[in-house]
């Protein structure tokens, strides 16, 4: 059978394409449909190749429809980080230079407050729901035909601007046909043993503004897959999920893994998860022994992958990652992988440097800040700045992020490995390990505890930590004092804005 939406929907237009999170089964016909009225009215509106849409939706069809509409008119769809305020995303908004803007109701005071601030005209605002001075999205376009003159148009990603702004992610558009899947997508899917049909049932669980969560969403559906969408994701729903639907994929962080291990044995054994295949992590370093007690529970199919928006990447199943414990995998069939020291000289297998890559012959830009394009990279490879090294085999083994490494009196310290032993005790739901100006020292390490369920934050409590760290760590790797929030600001798909931490005692 041929791949993609639209001959999909042609020729199966009852096949199930998406399960929303209301448990509403959408067919491959009504989805196109929808992506193809939303098309047209885009084009109404006079938006042209190149131009860009912004959503700001929770997961669902209409956020998905949006997306493939931009996929089949050559414009750039930015999905936005719901969790940001109104400037944050008035600066999106500007920076992308947005012609249409397509909000849900659940965000309207965000969604009004960004589209004054960034000046956007009242006939290029719609809303799912009642937003006020948006018009209502069934208004934009009444033909679900298939537009005119179709070419495919890209997402453009925004950085999840834990370093400083956001920056969009754009790549040039190949001006091919929409209805081609690309060789890249099936290539992709591929890498993790994800071939069309098959079967395939992809559970999504963290929201659409994710690059990778978009991606594997788009691509299940083109490869035609079943995509069930979760809106607020919880530990035993997602088990349900699993079984009633026979998932056999999904794209998960290490966060939502500490969440299922804290399930009583009898939740967990409640269900059944035999349909898995492949269960794909990635955007946050895993806990050695969180790791472990996954493939104890789960088996093999629990899959790792090291990559960013700005491209990859690296991959290492279960039975790899038994024998390389702690490693992000070897390099994917045509990415390069390579570790340099500061002046770009390529470091042997063991020494630690910063690890650049380079995904075939993918290239990208930092929308606006050619300077920030040209620092991230070094000839043809480019790095989101992280730490590591390879070892004899290839394999790629993560320490830290650079911007991360903490020196204190002349040794690197990599907050990864601490934040990685301390996670472990049963009374720290979350932490984040950072360093801070010493006088002798040049950095101190300063250790925030999320305290879990039912625990008080108590000196006796810091006590018990730092033993339990000081039984598994070199004494200079132990934080010098332990402080305590209710909750670590992280966002859904789990990275830490240790950033925001960090600026607290530094003002």
């Amino acid at each position: 059978m041929d791949l993609g939406l639209w001959t999909i929907a042609a020729d199966e237009p009852a096949r199930v394409a998406l399960v929303d999170p209301g448990g509403r089964e959408i067919g491959y016909g009504e989805l196109a449909a929808k992506a193809n009225r939303y098309a047209r009215g885009l084009r109404e509106l006079g938006l042209g190749v190149g131009d860009s849409v912004v959503l700001l939706q929770p997961n669902g069809d209409d956020l998905v429809a949006a997306y493939f509409a931009a996929i089949q008119t050559g414009l750039y769809v930015v999905v936005v980080n719901w969790h940001l305020v109104g400037p944050e995303v008035a600066y999106i908004l500007g920076d992308s230079g947005a012609k249409a803007f397509l909000a849900h109701e659940r965000f309207a005071d965000v969604a009004v407050a960004a589209a004054d601030k960034a000046g956007l005209p009242a006939s290029a605002r719609f809303a799912v729901g009642a937003v006020p001075g948006f018009r209502p999205i069934e208004e934009l376009g009444v033909d679900d035909s298939r537009p005119d003159d179709r070419t495919a148009g890209s997402p453009m990603l925004y950085t999840s601007g834990t370093t400083g702004r956001p920056k969009g992610v754009r790549r040039p558009l190949t001006g091919a046909d929409p209805d081609q899947v690309p060789a890249a997508s099936t290539w992709f899917f591929g890498v993790f043993g994800l071939r069309p049909f098959d079967g395939h049932v992809h559970l999504c669980g963290s929201p659409l503004y994710h690059t990778a969560v978009l991606n594997f969403v788009a691509i299940s559906l083109q490869l035609g897959h079943t995509a069930v969408l979760m809106d607020h994701w919880d530990a035993e729903d997602m088990l349900r999920l699993i079984e009633r639907y026979r998932v056999t994929h999904s794209h998960m962080v290490p966060t939502q893994f500490r969440r299922l291990l804290a399930l009583p044995d009898e939740v967990k054994a409640k269900y059944d998860l035999s349909s898995l295949r492949v269960m794909i992590h990635g955007a946050a370093p895993c806990p050695l022994e969180v790791k472990r007690r996954m493939l104890d529970w789960w088996g093999p199919v629990v899959t790792e992958y090291y990559a960013a928006t700005e491209g990859g990447g690296t991959v290492i199943d279960g039975a790899e990652w038994l024998r390389k414990p702690g490693s992000v995998g070897l390099p994917w069939p045509g990415s390069t992988i390579r570790v340099l020291d500061d002046a770009g000289n390529e470091l042997p297998a063991g020494e630690i440097g910063t690890v650049y890559m380079k995904m075939g012959d993918s290239k990208f830009e930092y929308h606006r800040d050619r300077a920030k394009t040209e620092q991230a990279r070094i000839g043809d490879l480019f790095t989101l700045g992280d730490v590591g090294h390879l070892d004899e085999d290839g394999y790629l083994f993560l320490h830290d992020r650079k911007a991360d490494l903490i020196i204190s009196g002349g040794v690197n310290i990599y907050p990864a490995e601490i934040e990685g032993e301390l996670v472990m005790h049963p009374k720290v739901a979350d932490i984040a390990v950072f360093g801070l100006p010493h006088e002798d020292w040049g950095e101190e390490i300063k250790a925030v505890v999320q305290p879990a369920d039912g625990v008080t934050p108590s000196p006796e409590l810091t006590t018990e930590l730092l033993a339990y760290a000081a039984a598994r760590l070199a004494r200079f790797k132990l934080p010098r004092s332990i402080d305590y929030l209710p909750e670590l600001p992280r966002d859904p798909n789990g990275k830490l804005y240790k950033r925001r931490l960090r600026e607290r005692y530094l003002s």
